[in-house]
């Protein structure tokens, strides 16, 4: 097999596009990817008045624009970090590097998402962006990540959420092969409740992939990552051609309408990947060629699918909107789930002993890097702590070795991680 679901080949990563008039799109080429705001403008109600709507006292100059633009969402603090300190790279981001950073007041390890002003703007992904924090503020659940806190340097736009130490899934299934149905069972609950609550929400993710989710320590997982997820309320549809083309509904392949069944679709394909070792299908180099192979395949569930599995995936990979399985309480009463408890205490209390088990596996820490190399690190302008820092300096004042095993990652693990090309057009 190839693309994301394979071990030896390229995989294609997120794939967008916004149906507007071909004059208005534009394409920017960034490190493989062609980026531009997936939403709409909305006017979000805020607890208090806009900074720069305020009038500024006689000794007091209003924010730059650089800085104005990007508030409320991303609030300027002055001095805010002096408690922080950079221990080390998690991942490649869209735009910047994922840092690992330590807050000593609190004694707490967090994941900080860097994005660049200058990137934000030059592909137009600034009310995205917002939305992302907007929408990630409203949500706490036990299988959904936390975000801890936003804000904006001079130059950065910074998200920190808790840190998974344990890593992502997609790392693990490539390390294991496949999971036993034990382990797929509990997977497909602790997701299908996440899922579940989104939805009741008026959210829909979107991007619905084994990278998006991390695991805990026991091995439990948190879905994470809602840079693509809009607000859509039961009933309402969206347009956008968006997620990761392998995972990607045909009916968001054919350019919607779509609702929340796609998520469920992503969930199907996630699971049945999980449980086989393979996914149903290798990705094509565009959504156009995607649907056409989605629309023709079978989906057969193979031979060693035990029978309550390979009806939970036969509903969920229902090509008709309308028949799939697409809402929790029906996926909660699936054959497959027999017995199984969705509270999330039950769900948690044994640990998931596959992934206990690969966490010190040597392989791990190179397959869970996402092609961030050490050149690029110290060329990145980081003011996360205040003032410029180099990332590189950092690295090597915490003791960080950057030609150790999952500092950095060479071209070839690149393309495994899905770094392919980009297409976001804006939200109908």
């Amino acid at each position: 097999m190839g693309g994301v679901g394979s071990k030896n080949k390229a995989s294609v990563s997120l794939v967008e596009k916004r149906c507007l008039p071909s004059r208005q799109r534009f394409l920017s080429l960034r490190g493989g990817h062609v980026q531009s705001s997936p939403f709409k403008q909305r006017s979000v109600p805020h607890a208090k008045p806009h900074i720069c709507e305020e009038t500024p006292s006689p000794e007091m100059d209003p924010l730059p624009t650089s800085t104005s633009m990007f508030l409320p969402e991303f609030p300027h603090r002055v001095g805010r970090n002096v408690h922080l300190q950079i221990t080390g790279f998690i991942a490649k981001g869209s735009f910047g590097p994922i840092l690992k950073v330590k807050d000593w007041a609190k004694d707490k390890t967090y994941a900080i998402k860097v994005l660049p002003k200058s990137e934000v703007l030059r592909l137009g992904v600034l009310e995205q962006s917002k939305e992302e924090v907007i929408i990630q503020r409203q949500l706490r659940h036990p299988f959904l990540l936390s975000l801890e806190d936003c804000w904006q340097s001079q130059r950065n736009l910074f998200i920190m959420c808790d840190y998974c130490s344990t890593g992502d899934l997609y790392t693990y299934w490539t390390l294991t092969g496949q999971f036993a149905e034990k382990e797929v069972r509990v997977f497909a609950a602790e997701l299908g409740s996440a899922l579940g609550f989104l939805h009741d929400f008026g959210i829909m993710h979107r991007d619905v992939k084994m990278e998006n989710i991390l695991l805990t320590e026991q091995g439990h997982l948190r879905l994470a990552d809602f840079g693509l997820s809009r607000r859509l309320e039961c009933g309402e549809r969206a347009f956008t051609i968006c997620g990761t083309i392998q995972y990607m509904a045909p009916e968001v392949l054919g350019g919607g309408p779509y609702g929340h069944a796609a998520d469920w679709w992503s969930l199907g394909i996630l699971l049945y990947a999980l449980a086989a070792g393979e996914f149903p299908l290798p990705p094509e180099v565009d959504h156009t060629s995607m649907l056409t192979t989605v629309t023709d395949h079978l989906y057969e569930m193979p031979s060693s699918f035990s029978p309550g599995l390979a009806l939970l995936l036969t509903e969920l990979l229902c090509k008709t909107p309308t028949h799939r399985l697409r809402c929790l309480e029906r996926f909660k009463s699936q054959r497959f789930f027999s017995g199984v408890s969705f509270d999330s205490q039950m769900l948690t209390k044994a640990p998931v002993q596959p992934i206990i088990q690969l966490k010190d596996h040597p392989e791990r820490p190179e397959k869970s890097a996402r092609g961030l190399t050490f050149e690029q690190l110290q060329n990145f302008d980081c003011d996360l702590l205040d003032s410029p820092t180099d990332l590189s300096q950092s690295l090597a004042n915490a003791g960080i070795d950057h030609d150790a095993p999952g500092s950095c990652s060479d071209k070839a693990e690149s393309q495994q991680k899905g770094l392919f090309p980009q297409l976001l057009l804006r939200d109908k």
